[in-house]
């Protein structure tokens, strides 16, 4: 039910579409399925039905011919008759089976990709009960499915129809045939047509999972309210967000107030970076990075600075990069020494301190 009265227009979050997966509700058109399976298994059967052919006339020729028995009552002939015949029933049906169930595995996976779930499996009151599945079977989408099935069955039955009706002239020929050419014929008119009805059950099946997919987005379909809770429980509450950030901002000016008035220099691009640093020959190997900041914290550091008396430097290349590649509490690299140094030396000279 929408929520106080609102419609569900919105389209779902990724985060709804990723649960609706997890439970296994995803789009999938088994009429897809069936109809590739079926042209694979008709195209499959053309290609391998002269070699089945030849070894069913090889395993009537053996049992016949009693070529591994001279006694079917002796169990040891009998056994070696039957695995004969297995043997040539694998290999000749086995390539068959083993493409036919890849086939059947690709169109599952390129409908859906690798999914595995047991949650449709658990045991759900609610599909059992009878009055919604009486609903399913008398309702709109009901009348909608049985609609679309007969309308198949129609197409199929014309262009049955029409393909025979073409090839009339060619059936009347065939009784004028051997055994062998009138097979033939009649086994190419028989292929041909399920050829041309499994085509038609491929694109029907495609046409169906592109409705499935519509459908499946419009029942996962949202309120505006349920679209804002949803990305608030993903991304987290936008004032408990805005509240860390004042405090995190409240924490850095602490650190900042405390380290720049220590600073020898800030270094400033001028208005968007400020990066304070210090230099202790005794204790550091190189100038230290005791504060930076971007903006608004490099207003306050700049601030800072004039009301302690430390001195500013523009240096918009070297601002730059220090605040992008030195942490707070890091030494200055090794490439940044010269321009450093020489920002220091004319501090040093301003201040009358030693270098």
């Amino acid at each position: 039910m929408a929520e106080s009265g609102q419609d569900k227009t919105e389209a779902p979050t990724p985060h709804r579409l990723t649960e609706a997966r997890q439970k296994g509700n995803v789009p999938k058109s088994t009429d897809l399925t069936a109809s590739v399976i079926l042209l694979a298994s008709t195209v499959g059967i053309f290609v391998v039905a002269g070699r089945a052919m030849g070894t069913l006339e090889h395993t009537m020729r053996t049992m016949l011919g009693g070529v591994h028995t001279k006694n079917l009552t002796q169990s040891d002939d009998l056994a070696a008759l039957m695995a004969d015949a297995m043997r040539a029933g694998v290999v000749t049906t086995g390539p068959l089976m083993a493409v036919i169930m890849g086939v059947a595995l690709a169109a599952s996976l390129g409908q859906v990709g690798f999914l595995l779930t047991g949650k449709p499996l658990a045991p759900s009151f609610s599909k059992m009960n009878p009055v919604k599945g009486l609903k399913q079977l008398v309702g709109l989408r009901a009348s909608v499915r049985l609609g679309l099935s007969l309308s198949k069955v129609a197409l199929l039955a014309a262009v049955s129809v029409v393909m025979v009706l073409r090839d009339v002239g060619k059936m009347l020929h065939i009784a004028e045939l051997g055994a062998a050419p009138a097979f033939a014929a009649g086994a190419w008119m028989v292929f041909e047509l399920a050829v041309v009805l499994a085509l038609i059950l491929v694109v029907l099946g495609a046409a169906d999972l592109w409705y499935q997919r519509w459908q499946h987005t419009a029942d996962l379909k949202m309120t505006r309210e349920e679209v804002k809770r949803d990305l608030k429980n993903m991304n987290g509450d936008p004032e408990v967000k805005q509240r860390r950030a004042r405090v995190a901002r409240q924490l850095a000016m602490q650190r900042a107030g405390a380290a720049v008035p220590t600073a020898d220099v800030i270094v400033t691009n001028p208005t968007h970076f400020a990066v304070a640093l210090k230099y202790e020959n005794d204790t550091m190997q190189a100038p230290r990075v005791v504060a930076k900041g971007a903006d608004f914290m490099a207003l306050q550091i700049r601030k800072l600075a004039a009301v302690h008396g430390v001195a500013l430097i523009e240096r918009k290349p070297l601002a730059r990069a220090l605040y992008a590649s030195v942490e707070v509490g890091q030494e200055v690299p090794e490439e940044h020494y010269a321009a450093v140094a020489e920002i220091l030396a004319y501090v040093y000279r301003l201040s009358g301190k030693a270098a």
